[in-house]
């Protein structure tokens, strides 16, 4: 069965990890484009702001405060969803959460629950949209990272879950192929965004982590997994720094390796000045989209070329011929 995606203005879109970040900058863009949006998120403070929000804009919004590690939140999601729209036609799994710390040093208790969160949510997410998808079709939009292809040393069980959600995404996809399901399954790759998720993370580092350069901003991530929801697509990233070092470690990944662990530690901003237990037992206090690297964030060309690339052809021909005139008013003079 062939896959046939609705425009974005007609369409219900869930999103998790609504509260803040990437879901945050989604389900804004999403709604201002005339998709009803449904927030989940465990901060209920904030996502009943964000609903209230949307509405005030002319937009139409449901939040559903869930925890995305229980299987049985993200089934009640689904349930409030179809009695609140009818039903969905893109489900965007996106809560996340990260840890700074060396493997050896952060505890299986905080391991585990990182897993709960990134792994097991997307999974469960994943199947129980599906579920509702397979009978009419639809699109199902999971966030992997950069270091879904990479690893990085100080994140490395956040690295391993994206692997993992690498893995669970692409097997997904292949099983509903062969069932010829009309769902669209994506993965998308961000590189460094621009949201609270230094703040949001476990820290058991002595330095107050930030992003390394280049950071992008999460509107082009928003911007993706719109255009995905719309046309699908296997695999989006967002920056082209990013796609550059997935390209690398394909091809030198002794040297990325060896790279890496020469730099021993991530970005830091300077002392501790945050609780170091961030998000990972309980929801986030603030609801913003950006984090605090604004004036330091980029848009990304590349991002916008791969969902835009008639525009992207367009421009460069434009620009071609206008190298061209200008070379060939210089021979004439």
């Amino acid at each position: 069965m062939s896959i046939s995606l609705k425009p974005i203005a007609e369409q219900v879109m869930v999103i998790t990890g609504a509260s803040s970040g990437i879901g945050l900058a989604t389900a804004l863009h999403a709604a201002r484009l005339g998709a009803r949006v449904v927030l989940a998120s465990r901060n209920e403070p904030e996502l009943e702001k964000i609903a209230e929000r949307i509405r005030r804009e002319g937009g139409e919004a449901l939040a559903v405060v869930t925890d995305v590690s229980r299987r049985e939140d993200m089934q009640r999601l689904a349930d409030r969803t179809a009695e609140a729209f009818g039903g969905f036609d893109t489900w965007v799994n996106n809560a996340g959460i990260g840890i700074y710390g060396r493997l050896e040093e952060v505890s299986d208790e905080d391991h585990h629950r990182l897993f709960e969160i990134n792994f097991w949510g997307l999974v469960y997410g994943t199947q129980i949209a599906a579920a509702h998808l397979k009978p009419k079709g639809g699109a199902i939009i999971n966030l992997g990272s950069v270091v879904s292809d990479i690893a990085l040393p100080i994140q490395g069980m956040y690295a391993a879950s994206k692997h993992a959600i690498k893995g669970f995404t692409d097997a997904f996809r292949m099983e509903l192929m062969a069932e010829k399901a009309p769902i669209s399954v994506t993965l998308i790759k961000p590189s460094a965004i621009n949201t609270p998720f230094p703040q949001h993370a476990r820290n058991y580092l002595d330095e107050e982590p930030t992003l390394p350069p280049p950071v992008y901003q999460p509107e082009d991530v928003a911007s993706a997994i719109v255009h995905a929801a719309q046309h699908g697509g296997r695999d989006y990233y967002i920056g082209s720094g990013g796609k550059l070092m997935s390209s690398l470690n394909k091809r030198i990944p002794s040297l990325m390796d060896w790279g890496a662990s020469r730099s021993g530690k991530l970005e830091s901003s300077g002392p501790v000045r945050r609780p170091r237990e961030g998000s990972l037992y309980g929801p986030a206090t603030d609801g913003s989209a950006r984090g605090d690297l604004s004036l330091q964030a980029r848009r990304s060309l590349y991002t916008g070329a791969q969902t835009h690339p008639m525009t992207t052809a367009a421009v460069l021909a434009t620009a071609g011929v206008a190298v061209f005139a200008l070379f060939a008013a210089g021979k004439r003079r």
